[in-house]
């Protein structure tokens, strides 16, 4: 059967990336996926990638920062696979050039960040519950960073204040449905590399943060899927408001 043999879960953001490797991974472990994406072609590649490796896989399109579109999604997943017991959170934005410090940032994009950052998972959240409550208990996944646990000087504060207000709202959802054998925990990746993170990552930036790290290197998007695979298992079945990070060392440094 395999780690989630039986489930099915809501990727969001899993065109490409860390969503991407989690929906070969969670499919590979057994569970049906649910792709979600606002870039239809990725997330259709990505629900090939996973059919052709024999798993099943619905691409859904749409922004994840609409209520109505997230709604769409989700029923759109449970008309296919008739349920859901994994939420993965995953989709998010990095914009280095638009979201800065508080002194430069204008407030569309702060706004913008904001919204598919932390909103987007208050509405996966509120339209994906009843069906993990129906399943009888579920996981939810949330992708904050180390951005919310430490200070840079390269400031992104949109996307800081985000990833922080995810902690909150995590651990608000995890007691609130503990009741409902819900559990709730977040990874905090650091560096990852990702098409998000490829327009930034120079070669001079990727030998400073391989410098910063005590593991040496930047992460792969699998390791970071590998962690979401824990907790979308009944393995992490005693866990939930809790936090883990996944950076190389960088914050233990």
């Amino acid at each position: 059967m395999g780690r989630l043999g039986g489930k099915v879960a809501l990727i969001t953001g899993g065109g490409m990336g860390i969503g991407r490797e989690a929906a070969l991974l969670f499919a590979r472990e057994g569970a049906r996926v649910v792709i979600a994406d606002i870039d239809a072609a990725a997330a259709r590649a990505a629900a090939a990638a996973v059919e052709a490796a024999g798993g099943e896989a619905l691409a859904a399109v749409g922004d994840v920062a609409l209520e109505a579109d997230v709604a769409r999604m989700i029923a759109e997943g449970v008309g296919r696979f008739g349920a859901f017991h994994v939420l993965y959170n995953n989709a998010g934005v990095l914009w280095k050039d638009r979201d800065r410090s508080v002194l430069e940032t204008d407030e569309r994009w702060w706004d913008r960040v904001m919204a598919i950052n932390l909103k987007s998972v208050f509405w996966v959240t509120k339209h994906g519950i009843p069906h993990l409550r129906r399943a009888g208990g579920g996981s939810i996944i949330l992708m904050g960073s180390v951005s919310a646990l430490a200070g840079f000087t390269r400031a992104q504060d949109a996307y800081t204040a985000a990833k922080g207000g995810l902690i909150s709202l995590g651990k608000s959802l995890a007691i609130q449905f503990a009741k409902d054998r819900i559990r709730c925990n977040v990874i905090h990746p650091g560096i990852v590399d990702t098409p998000l993170q490829a327009p930034y990552l120079t070669e001079a930036l990727r030998r400073e943060f391989a410098a910063g790290i005590p593991l040496g290197r930047i992460a792969e998007p699998r390791e970071i899927a590998s962690v979401a695979l824990f907790l979308a298992s009944d393995e992490s079945s005693y866990m939930t408001g809790a936090e883990l990070v996944v950076d190389g060392g960088f914050t233990a440094a």
